[in-house]
């Protein structure tokens, strides 16, 4: 099994997409997993979910369960299946419900502040 290790993310972190904000927490979680790079995951409550459009998309993962997609909808783009989210993840990862994360890309920024 691969190993999984979810922290409480230090201080203040914000996340933008085509410079908008969508969302800013200090409560957000870092989840690394073996060797690839951690990613922060953010309360849904923290997050301006108006601009998510819930995709057909799904993804599996033997270790965290199936994440569900969302596009990011503004008034001048759809940046599609940007955004992903463990709605009933395995025990092991359960602290990761009701939070969501974002596929990095040039036009999405995660960024401590």
């Amino acid at each position: 099994m691969t190993n999984i290790t979810i922290r409480k993310a230090e201080g203040r972190w914000v996340v933008r997409s085509g410079g908008a904000v969508l969302g800013e927490t200090a409560n957000a979680l870092e989840l690394i997993e073996g060797e690839r790079a951690p990613v922060i995951y953010f309360p849904r409550g923290d997050i301006a979910t108006a601009f998510l459009d819930k995709s057909t998309k799904t993804t599996e993962c033997p270790h965290k369960g199936t994440a569900t997609y969302y596009s990011i909808v503004n008034l001048s783009s759809v940046t599609e299946d940007a955004v992903w989210s463990y709605e009933d993840p395995k025990e092991a990862v359960a602290e990761i419900k009701d939070y969501l994360a974002f596929v990095a890309q040039p036009s999405i920024k995660v960024e401590q502040v």
